[in-house]
């Protein structure tokens, strides 16, 4: 745990030592709250929710997430301090955990500080609060899994803007497996197999994010998006013990 807090504090700092942290967190919430009150009628809707701010979390993670993670070890192979990394006191488990902790905090930073957002709406009504939790909750373990997905691309190549491209690609196909446009599309095209289209959008993120949406925090949503992460940190271990080897 030593050297995971150590990689992990030194990647977070890194983050914050450039204007990029800075210039993400502001983007975030710029977007956050043009989406929230601007496209998703957050007044004309005329209830005490965040059902607009945390509908949209979903499509603004397909870019801002990659975004975030590309870097994580793309960058490493391209300044060729990979290797060097890897002869440290550390095995890739550690160093993998590490990067992929202080990314996810980031991201949590990010969305914490949309806490105006839950201000206003309890000042403007009675929201149920409890559904506000489990919304959040939802976001952040969608975050995890984009990010470590993005983790995993970035191993694979030294380009960040590929790692960026190939992440964007995988996460858009998570979200549409489970999207209503494209469920109802197969159920015209397979009639006859609903339990194919079902096994499809099961492994959709937005099948898993509806009920945190709607304040309900069920283990088997949990233990989806936590196994997108640990397979994805898995493949992520793989292939960099390839390149060392």
């Amino acid at each position: 745990m030593g050297n995971i807090t150590t990689i992990a504090k030194r990647e977070l700092s890194a983050y914050f030592a450039s204007p990029v942290a800075y210039v993400f967190i502001v983007i975030f919430l710029l977007l956050t709250g043009f989406f929230t009150f601007m496209v998703g009628g957050f007044f004309e809707r005329n209830e005490a929710s965040l059902t607009a701010f945390f509908l949209w979390h979903p499509w603004l993670y397909l870019f801002l997430v990659p975004a975030v993670g590309m870097r994580l070890w793309s960058e490493e192979r391209r300044q060729g301090t990979l290797e060097l990394l890897m002869t440290m006191p550390i095995t890739p488990w550690q160093a993998i955990v590490g990067k992929f902790v202080a990314s996810w905090v980031f991201l949590g930073i990010a969305l914490v500080l949309t806490f105006p957002i839950v201000m206003t709406v309890n000042y403007l009504g009675d929201p149920d609060n409890g559904i506000i939790v489990g919304g959040y909750v939802g976001s952040f373990m969608m975050a995890g899994a984009y990010l470590a997905i993005t983790c995993l691309t970035s191993a694979i190549t030294r380009n960040q803007v590929i790692a960026f491209i190939i992440s964007v690609v995988v996460c858009l196909v998570l979200i549409l497996a489970g999207w209503p446009p494209v469920t109802n599309f197969m159920t015209q095209m397979f009639p006859d197999t609903p339990s194919l289209v079902g096994f499809v959008a099961s492994f959709s993120v937005m099948t898993h994010f509806e009920d945190f949406q709607r304040g309900v925090i069920d283990s088997r949503h949990l233990i989806f998006f936590l196994s997108v992460m640990g397979f994805s940190l898995f493949s992520t271990a793989v292939v960099l013990k390839s390149i060392r080897s």
